[in-house]
């Protein structure tokens, strides 16, 4: 059973402090907020939208990998993939870039040196 999502006309995002929060597992200085949807995790349905984004100098030290489909666009900043457990090397990518992974793949680890904000689409296959 899908999880649809609702309907919202335009309205302004607070850009702010309101409605951000670490996600688990990630460092401090790199914050989500939830636009539309629910991704059950537990029961493998549904999905869902969603903004990062990384304070400038933050990264990550480890490879993410999770079982649903993943569609990332860069909208500002710049996002550094494949950097090492100490920040250093990987590529570095500029706004309106996009990946879009399936279940299974492995990716990161990710810095960001001036900080940035991306828009993420998170969703499980629809029953078949």
């Amino acid at each position: 059973m899908a999880i649809d999502k609702e309907h919202k006309e335009f309205h302004a995002i607070d850009m702010g402090s309101e409605g951000w929060h670490t996600p688990p597992g990630y460092p401090e200085g790199i914050e989500q907020k939830f636009l539309a949807g629910y991704l059950d995790e537990e029961g493998k349905t549904g999905n869902r939208t969603r903004l990062l984004r990384f304070a400038p100098g933050i990264f990550t030290t480890a490879p993410f990998v999770h079982d649903y489909w993943e569609e990332v666009y860069l909208v500002s900043g710049d996002l550094t993939v494949g950097n090492d457990a100490n920040g250093q090397g990987g590529e570095k990518f500029a706004p309106n870039t996009y990946a879009c992974r399936p279940p299974g793949a492995w990716h990161g680890p990710f810095k960001s040196e001036g900080g940035c904000v991306l828009l993420e689409i998170h969703y499980y296959d629809q029953d078949k």
